[in-house]
């Protein structure tokens, strides 16, 4: 069992929509996979697959009134989901020291646990950093966004975390946005995948639905699943 942190350096670059689709792009690879919602503040997870009314959540794991396999649901995609609660009473009395030890028991069984992680470099976005094996870092096309992820590849180092790579998010393909060369020459971290701006995501997102299972042949679907060969390393090949 594998534990990921999917993290990024500012939010709005899309990496709860990267973490869901990846983790549904490693089930179709017949994965077991479960997404753990870290962003206790400002969770989205819940909001994304209609479970922000849930009376079982994270947040109830780290208070200790229920045991964390208890806070586990189940998406009509098949996807297994541990969200946070929205309500910000639920963050007192947690304690997230126990998080990676609770992961690697509970989910022992599984391939692979994605965490969604709390954007940054504060004591939240640390809880996730501190629970992985290895972080996959979310960015847009940008230099500034790029920056951000440096700092948080840093932090990653420091904390003798692996590091697997940088997706950027939103790709239009403009001249002006920054290419694989640019994310290895500045950041000194390789190119994991690239997901095109694909409306796809935008719309399933209303229909709490995830695009790459709802949408398999979008452009934004291939790129999660070439994404998700590479992590589980199983050749991708094309169709021509």
């Amino acid at each position: 069992m594998k534990i990921i942190n999917v993290c990024s350096g500012k939010g709005g670059v899309g990496k709860t929509t990267v973490a869901v689709n990846m983790a549904a792009a490693l089930q179709k690879l017949n994965k077991r996979v479960v997404i753990v919602d870290c962003n206790l503040t400002t969770s989205h997870l819940g909001v994304m697959f209609d479970l922000y009314s849930t009376g079982k959540s994270i947040n109830g794991f780290l208070r200790g009134e229920i045991k964390l396999e208890d806070a586990v649901h189940m998406h009509k995609s098949g996807l297994h989901i541990v969200p946070a609660a929205l309500e910000l009473d639920e963050l007192a009395d947690i304690n997230t020291d126990i998080i990676k030890h609770a992961l690697q028991e509970t989910f022992k069984h599984y391939d692979y646990v994605i965490l969604d992680s709390a954007p940054g470099i504060g004591r939240e976005a640390l809880i996730a950093m501190k629970a992985c094996d290895e972080a996959v870092f979310v960015a847009s096309p940008h230099i500034p966004s790029l920056v951000d992820v440096l700092k948080t590849k840093n932090v990653a180092k420091k904390l003798g975390v692996y590091n697997a790579g940088v997706i950027l998010n939103r790709v239009r393909g403009r001249d002006y946005e920054i290419t694989e060369d640019d994310v290895f020459k500045f950041a000194d971290m390789h190119l994991l995948g690239s997901i095109p701006e694909d409306e796809i995501i935008l719309s399933s997102l209303n229909e709490r639905e995830v695009s790459s299972v709802k949408y398999p042949k979008a452009p934004s679907s291939a790129a999660f699943f070439e994404i998700a060969h590479k992590i589980a390393g199983v050749p991708y090949y094309t169709r021509q």
